[in-house]
């Protein structure tokens, strides 16, 4: 009997588990369903000729939000509403611009039709006049700030570009400080950032063209390119990507990048970013192309090499011999940033013998008095920088400030004296944290290679870090950006392409033509744009 209860109350359990993850799993698919809006199914697709069912309509699909204001009048006899979004347009613009000369509107033929007509012809002081013959054109103007007019009678309206919400004036891009150059940096609005770009850009060539993505937010992308540059296969490329793109809200231009790369599993991207409209138009003279975001100031470019993270305005406009000491001290400081905490990890634990007999015994005689083994010690120290780095990214300027003082202060200079760090691994990790902020767009993969390396070290020693070395370059040499190889000009080489490079030919060579991104690729569209 012993024997069958264990086994009824074990085929009890296990039924009770398949009955609660059943339950579980029935419920998750349930949340991960769409749920279908009943108001969708009430709108019409097309514009009613009664106004009422109109403003009925536009009541039923924004609900109880305060800011729809819909202002009934009178033109000719006919009855017509003024239909906008608070706080999106401009009052001044508005009351102007638009309602005066509407409501003052005279016309022998007072028709619905004619009066309609009318008004649509018009010339509205400052205002851009659409006309919008369904009902999502209609609310599509209308949350883009515009001011739709109804006349009773008529089953299309005008919309009226009045938009006047706040932004954020052009201020210097704060992740790309340069020295020389513009101190204009783009904004949230992204025709203010064309025009940025049309400004420098002075060629009828340069196209933007728009594209909406996200299904909820409706944001739109301009996509910006050469026309006489830029490889038609990947311009439509990139078009062909964005309309695939299921995404929900885009919440900033970082939200585009996983659709727009190639090789998902890797440390780098091949998609750039800049926050400069001079180094937009540079690239954009290449034969890149280029995605400005509405609500975010940072652009991206494709295609992207892995060398130009290391290149920065001043290389450009400074003399050539500067730029190449510029780029190579980056380079540097990219492997350091990467390699150097491994590297000493590695050479403490295993390979003693590789250090100065001068130095050899300071090191020694600081390690042995830290409780913890060289590799705890140096994971322990990574973690508590970027910790700090967080804080201080995260926090107030004020109190970020703060925040890094403390954090060098207090678990620098206290940690060794209690013994609990060694002078020689803060010394490194210092030179490390310093080596990582010069190349700015390779932190996130460096700050991942260096917490990986330092394990590897710490288990395998060197032997370790050139197996963990080889398969970065690997990592690198299986990435291609739109058919680009990530690597190029290097791999393959291209002597054309590698004056601009690790080393800056100058001005007189390179200013001549720059090299057309699409043709280090060696396709068959060299062929189609000669």
């Amino acid at each position: 009997m012993g024997i069958f209860g264990n086994y009824r109350g074990i085929t009890i359990s296990v039924k009770r588990m398949k009955n609660f993850f059943g339950k579980w799993k029935k419920s998750k698919i349930a949340l991960s369903q769409p749920v279908e809006d009943s108001i969708d199914d009430k709108i019409p697709d097309g514009i009613s000729k009664n106004l009422q069912d109109n403003t009925v309509m536009l009541y039923e699909l924004f609900g109880e939000s305060f800011d729809l204001v819909i202002k009934p009048s009178e033109v000719c006899g006919n009855k017509i509403a003024f239909v906008a979004l608070d706080g999106m347009y401009d009052n001044l613009l508005v009351s102007q611009a638009v309602i005066h000369p509407v409501c003052e509107t005279k016309t022998a033929d007072v028709r619905p039709v004619s009066v309609y007509e009318h008004i649509r012809q018009l010339r509205i002081g400052e205002c851009d006049t659409k006309e919008a013959l369904l009902t999502a054109d209609a609310v599509n103007f209308l949350i883009s700030g515009c001011l739709l007019l109804f006349v009773d009678g008529v089953d299309r309206c005008l919309a009226f570009s009045v938009q006047g919400y706040p932004k954020k004036g052009i201020e210097p891009p704060a992740s790309e400080q340069q020295e020389m150059g513009s101190h204009e940096g783009f904004v949230d609005m992204y025709k203010d950032n064309v025009t940025l770009v049309r400004r420098r850009f002075k060629n009828p060539y340069v196209r933007f063209e728009t594209v909406t993505v996200g299904k909820e937010s409706n944001t739109t992308v301009c996509v910006c390119y050469h026309a006489k540059r830029a490889s038609p296969e990947i311009v439509n490329d990139v078009k062909g990507r964005l309309q695939k793109a299921k995404l929900d809200i885009v919440a900033g231009s970082g939200a585009l990048i996983p659709f727009l790369e190639n090789k998902r599993m890797s440390f780098f991207s091949s998609v750039g970013y800049t926050e400069r409209p001079d180094v937009f138009c540079a690239k954009l003279a290449e034969g890149r192309v280029g995605l400005i975001v509405d609500g975010s100031p940072t652009a991206l470019l494709m295609p992207y090499l892995f060398i130009e993270n290391f290149h920065s305005l001043d290389d450009y406009l400074s003399r050539p011999y500067y730029a190449v000491i510029s780029r190579i001290l980056k380079i540097v400081c990219f492997f350091i940033a990467s390699f150097l905490p491994g590297t000493f990890v590695a050479v403490g634990t295993f390979h003693q013998e590789i250090f100065p007999s001068e130095v050899i015994f300071e090191i020694v005689s600081s390690l042995k008095n830290t409780p913890f083994p060289l590799v705890v010690e140096c994971v322990v120290i990574h973690l508590i920088y970027e910790i700090v780095r967080e804080a201080g990214l995260r926090m107030p300027k004020a109190v970020g400030h703060t925040v890094s003082i403390v954090g060098a202060l207090v678990i620098g200079d206290a940690a060794v004296s209690a013994g609990l760090i060694s002078a020689p691994m803060l010394i490194v990790i210092a030179i490390t944290a310093i080596a990582s902020a010069v190349t700015p767009s390779l932190h996130q993969p460096s700050s991942v290679l260096r917490l990986i390396f330092i394990i590897v070290g710490g288990i395998m020693g060197l032997y370790g870090i050139m197996l963990g070395f080889s398969l970065v370059i690997a990592d690198l040499c299986s990435v291609s950006s739109f058919g680009v190889p990530f690597t190029a000009p290097f791999s393959p080489f291209d002597f054309y392409a590698s004056r601009d490079s690790v080393f800056f030919a100058g001005w007189k060579s390179v200013g001549k033509r720059f090299a057309q991104i699409h043709k280090l690729k060696g396709s068959d569209i060299d062929a189609e744009n000669s």
